[in-house]
């Protein structure tokens, strides 16, 4: 069941999850064996000592960069909630933080649902290549989804080539102590519904911008001076989430992209960042930069969390807010409509919705443009990522659900000045899971999260039963003249 007169050609790369590929997690069993296990240690001869410490280098450093300072951090971390003293012997913390530590195969399970863009920095390659920069959700044990990526360059004739990743993996550290902007944080208490005459005296307190530490410091001054039957415990908590749940990520200067992991850096991505759309963003005035929106899992709720990279400058993860940000796969136009930010979401997990906003992190404002129409759509629809622009309108690739939960893509093309007019729609799947891609975690699924063009190709990467990656290419000027 797909479209006859639009060719579509799948490639033969596929991306696949590597077990081999670690990171070196915190591992902690509790305060009172915590407590044990560190003087357990510490009882060890200084030679014993060494000779541990240098085995666990040896053997844990060439797939974990930098381990060295992560069990540094790992010892302290593990001292602060045993709550015992400070070992002054530099071994002595190693030793000890490799107790507290665990490699986590953070891709072993599943590698699916990929976003493509076109790089900002195109080096030199083959005439009429195009180097591009891709996202993936991996899975590791527990069912945790983190951010991997790739790189690779297409040619005129839809052709892709991956670039290898390593085994050397490091992952993206969040920068401690961020500064915030009162008058956005007071935005974003006011929409959580904590806005009261308790939060508005700390905010009083602030300066215009603010540190976390700040913040902590107000907080726990009003614990100290306020009478515990006027505080509220659940509003300062509320008021902290806040401020953790946004992060800048440290810069990152010899490490390649497809070496590098975005694991949980927060407590409200604690189980899971899913989905991640990238888009290379065009500002009006001309600098690019990379957006990217992805759906954090805490274990019990989701929050919509976007991604900004401006490369060579920062990395910040920001949360969406608004009545209209309230669902999973929320898509941004790659520039502006009308001088309004512009995207794509399901605001009520069924329908697609036209979302704008003067303010990126703000979403309070949606159109619904297209609803379930054809069978293989008829429990939900929703975007496969950011929309294209073409000559004939911006082109968005869909997802819809079908009976036994079948997922296939289709594609739709919106008005180019007014895209709340949708011009065309296939009625048939563009795309739908070929008898060798119906098996898998979550089988009878393609699902992409962005695909891009380039020359008269449709290059689209999309997950296989969200357990591997594959690659597609579409004819565009056939595509577009089903649409038209």
């Amino acid at each position: 069941m797909t479209q006859n007169n639009i060719s579509v050609r799948r490639l033969p790369i596929r991306l696949k999850p590597d077990p081999r590929r670690t990171i070196a997690r915190f591992f902690w069993p509790g305060k009172d064996r915590g407590q044990k296990i560190i003087r357990r240690v510490e009882n060890l001869d200084a030679l014993r000592i060494s000779e541990m410490a240098n085995q666990v280098l040896k053997q844990f450093t060439p797939g974990n960069p930098g381990l060295t300072e992560i069990l540094i951090k790992h010892y302290e971390k593990a001292i602060r909630q045993a709550e015992m003293s400070f070992n002054n012997d530099f071994e002595t913390k190693l030793l000890t933080g490799a107790y507290f530590s665990m490699e986590y195969a953070f891709e072993s399970a599943a590698m699916f649902n990929p976003s493509m863009v076109p790089a900002i920095k195109q080096p030199e390659v083959d005439k009429g290549c195009l180097q591009f920069v891709m996202s993936l959700r991996v899975v590791g044990e527990g069912h945790i989804s983190s951010i991997t990526f790739r790189r690779g360059t297409v040619n005129p004739e839809g052709d892709i080539q991956i670039k290898p990743c390593g085994l050397e993996v490091r992952q993206l550290k969040r920068k401690e102590n961020r500064t915030f902007e009162k008058s956005n944080f007071i935005g974003k208490l006011s929409e959580m519904g904590v806005w009261n005459q308790q939060t508005q005296l700390i905010m009083d307190e602030l300066p215009a911008s603010f540190s976390t530490l700040q913040l902590q410091h107000k907080i726990e001054r009003c614990k100290r001076i306020e009478n515990s039957a006027v505080v509220d415990e659940r509003t300062l908590e509320l008021m902290l989430w806040a401020a953790h749940s946004e992060y800048e990520i440290e810069r990152q200067y010899a490490t390649e992209v497809e070496n590098l992991v975005l694991f949980p850096l927060s407590e409200t991505e604690s189980q899971g960042m899913e989905d991640m759309r990238l888009v290379r963003f065009e500002n009006d005035g001309g600098s690019t930069r990379y957006f990217g929106t992805y759906t954090a899992y805490n274990g019990t709720s989701i929050l919509p969390q976007i991604l900004e990279m401006a490369p060579g400058e920062y990395s910040k993860v920001h949360t969406l807010h608004g009545k209209c940000a309230r669902n999973k796969g929320m898509a941004l136009f790659p520039q502006k409509i009308d001088g309004r930010y512009a995207a794509i979401g399901r605001v009520d997990g069924e329908n697609m919705f036209l979302l704008k906003s003067t303010d990126i992190s703000f979403w309070d404002e949606a159109t619904q443009i297209v609803q379930p129409k054809y069978d293989w759509e008829f429990v939900q629809i929703g975007n496969c990522g950011s929309p294209l622009l073409t000559d004939a309108g911006w082109l968005l690739l869909t997802h819809g659900v079908g009976a036994m939960r079948k997922y296939c893509i289709g594609a739709i093309l919106l008005d180019r000045e007014d895209p709340s007019k949708v011009i065309g729609q296939l009625r048939e799947p563009l795309l739908s899971p070929n008898e060798e891609e119906r098996s898998g975690y979550v089988p009878n699924v393609v699902y992409s999260c962005g695909a891009l063009i380039h020359a008269d190709n449709l290059v689209i990467p999309y997950g296989i039963s969200d357990a591997a990656t594959g690659f597609a290419t579409v004819n565009l000027g056939q595509l577009l003249a089903e649409l038209t």
